[in-house]
C-alpha cells in the first residue's frame, strides 16, 4: 500500500464513520475556548468542561479576566493540572489580548503564541476550530495514532508529524482531521491496550500487523 493510498483510506474511513467530529471542550466564544485550551494542557477534557463553567461566569471576557487576582482565580483551577501556572498564564493572557489585540483572540499562529500559556499546539487548535484553518495540532493522540496508522514514518518531535500530516491530507479536511486522530486516539488507539479488534483501520494499521 502507498502512503497515498494509506491516507486516502484514513480518509474516506472517517468522513463516512465521523463526518461531524469536533472538539469535546465545551465554550460560546473564541476567548472561552482559549481559556479551556490553556487549562487543558496535560489535563482531560472532561476536567476542563467541570472546571470552566465557574471560571467563565466570573470572567466572561479578556476584561473580566485581566482584573483577576492570583488569589481569586487559583481557587477555580486548583483542580486541574500544573494549577500555578495556569493562573498565572491565564491572567497574563487576557492582559496581552487587551494591551496587543483590543480585546480579541487573533486568528493567526504567528500572533496566538505570543500570548502567555500559548504554543504552537494550542495555536492550532484555536485556529483549526474557530476559523478551520488548515493547522494540524498534534498532542499525544495525533502524535501516537499517526505513527501507529502510518500516517507518520520516523517523526521524532510533535512539528515533524505535524509537516508530515499537513503535507498529506487535502487542507479542506485538516481542521477535522485533527479531531479524528485525538477521538480515535482517546477511545479506540488508547496508550496501553488499543482496541484494535473495535478498529475500523485495521486494513492500513502498521501496528496491528506487528502484533504477534
Amino acid at each position: 500500500m502507498t502512503q497515498k493510498e494509506r491516507y486516502r483510506f484514513f480518509i474516506d474511513y472517517f468522513l463516512e464513520h465521523a463526518p461531524d467530529a469536533e472538539t469535546e471542550l465545551l465554550y460560546d466564544d473564541p476567548f472561552q475556548l482559549l481559556v479551556a485550551v490553556i487549562l487543558s494542557a496535560q489535563c482531560t477534557d472532561k476536567r476542563v468542561n467541570f472546571t470552566t463553567p465557574a471560571i467563565f461566569e466570573k470572567y466572561p471576557d479578556a476584561v473580566a479576566l485581566s482584573k483577576a487576582t492570583f488569589e481569586e482565580l487559583f481557587p477555580l483551577i486548583k483542580s486541574i493540572s500544573y494549577p500555578n501556572n495556569k493562573t498565572k498564564h491565564l491572567i497574563g493572557m487576557a492582559n496581552m489580548l487587551l494591551e496587543k489585540f483590543n480585546g480579541q483572540v487573533p486568528m493567526t499562529v504567528d500572533e496566538l503564541i505570543q500570548l502567555p500559556g500559548v504554543g504552537r499546539k494550542t495555536a492550532n487548535v484555536i485556529t483549526s476550530v474557530i476559523d478551520n484553518q488548515p493547522n494540524m495540532a498534534v498532542d499525544t493522540h495525533v502524535f501516537r495514532v499517526s505513527a501507529r496508522i502510518g500516517l507518520t514514518v520516523n517523526a521524532k518531535t510533535p512539528l515533524e508529524a505535524e509537516k508530515q500530516l499537513t503535507k498529506n491530507i487535502p487542507s479542506a479536511y485538516i481542521h477535522i482531521a485533527h479531531h479524528w486522530l485525538i477521538l480515535h486516539g482517546r477511545y479506540i488507539c488508547v496508550a496501553r491496550k488499543p482496541r484494535c479488534s473495535e478498529c475500523g483501520l485495521r486494513g492500513i494499521c502498521k501496528f496491528v500487523k506487528k502484533k504477534p
